[in-house]
């Protein structure tokens, strides 16, 4: 007999009773191989002495603060730390207690910046079949999984959609990567003439494609061209890094690859690795001087949102990355992983295509390691 609601309404799962490097612990002793990260989480494992000094210092501290009243030193670093490896002007940080609220407050602070700058007409996002930004009613809006979306549509924003950078399913043989690319451009930009540029806010895309379509990464040259979209049509650039980012790529944020530099990100997941519940929205200057300049505040809010004990675990776990020379890591171990994958699987006949290193990918061998086998198996 349980009384919380589990996911699965038939079936009580096992009890973790403890967790420590790569393993958890049933309470009956049984031990199992963390290999996923739980949801691509725990990306520094279990138990990591410094992530756990850091949260009992602050909780003897200082617990909690409210925001409406208080800011903490902890969470202060944070957003330095967060700002200071981000790309361009991404200088702001919000703070929040996971992905699907931050990618939630990114849609709030967008529609908030056009109202603030005489543009209130705007009020329509495109987002990507084939995507997911989160659970919450906003982000299951913009997101393409439709088996998530199914029961909740009636409450659902309208959110135009078009095709994903998928270029292992829908790359045509014989079409080169460039024209492929521009396709979805020319797509993407049909679409917001379709719309109405007048009426568009801006276009959601995870950067690294996760939960909706396996490990799926840009072709070389898209964002660069959805960048200058956004710009030539006066919308917003949200990369949604809630799965891909904060170094599961080589680099701390996922678009680094692309050189681009978005208006708003959003990150959760490996921000906090998994001990304590925690999401970031970051904003590039003009965005917050706006509203600086304008009302003087973000009409939006939680409880819990920069919590002092989450911000201290999230700046160990980013501090341990830093020391410890993680991002290296990931490369190094990432192409150790690929050539592993090479070995076993290349010619075997239910693997398609091995495009993505567990957690890893790299422009220089992304391309190459697509075979011109375009078969439909994974």
């Amino acid at each position: 007999m349980t009384h919380l609601i589990h996911r699965n309404l038939r079936l009580v799962p096992p009890v973790a009773a403890s967790a420590a490097g790569m393993y958890v612990r049933d309470r009956h002793g049984k031990q199992y191989l963390d290999a996923s990260g739980g949801a691509a989480v725990s990306s520094l494992g279990h138990a990591h002495p410094d992530v756990l000094a850091a949260m009992h210092a602050q909780i003897e501290r200082n617990a909690y603060a409210h925001t409406a009243f208080f800011t903490t030193g902890v969470a202060e670093e944070l957003a330095d730390h967060l700002a200071e490896h981000a790309p361009g002007d991404l200088n702001h940080v919000y703070l929040v207690s996971g992905g699907s609220e931050a990618f939630e407050a990114a849609l709030k602070l967008a529609r908030q910046f056009f109202v603030e700058g005489g543009q209130p007409q705007r009020s329509v996002f495109i987002g990507r079949r084939q995507s997911y930004h989160g659970n919450t009613l906003g982000a299951l809006a913009i997101g393409g999984n439709e088996w998530r979306r199914q029961h909740f549509a009636p409450l659902l924003l309208d959110a135009p959609r078009v095709a994903p950078c998928y270029e292992y399913r829908d790359r045509a043989p014989g079409q080169s990567v460039a024209d492929y690319t521009a396709g979805l451009i020319a797509e993407l930009e049909a679409c917001i003439i379709a719309t109405g540029p007048e009426r568009v806010i801006g276009f959601c895309a995870e950067t690294v494609v996760g939960a909706t379509g396996g490990a799926v990464p840009p072709t070389p040259g898209y964002f660069k061209a959805v960048r200058a979209l956004c710009d030539r049509y006066g919308m917003l650039l949200i990369a949604d890094e809630v799965m891909c980012g904060m170094g599961r790529t080589g680099t701390l944020y996922a678009i680094e690859h692309d050189g681009v530099v978005p208006d708003l990100v959003t990150l959760g997941k490996g921000l906090g690795a998994g001990y304590q519940p925690i999401g970031a929205l970051l904003a590039r200057d003009h965005v917050v001087a706006r509203l600086r300049d304008g009302s003087g505040a973000f009409l939006h809010g939680h409880t819990y949102m920069g919590h002092p004990v989450a911000a201290a675990a999230a700046l160990a776990v980013q501090q341990v990355i830093q020391r410890d020379c993680l991002l290296g890591a990931v490369t190094v171990r990432g192409t150790t992983l690929r050539r592993m994958l090479h070995q076993a699987f290349d010619g075997h006949p239910h693997v398609g295509d091995i495009a993505a290193a567990v957690c890893c990918w790299r422009w220089n061998w992304c391309a190459s390691a697509t075979p011109r086998n375009r078969s439909r198996r994974r």
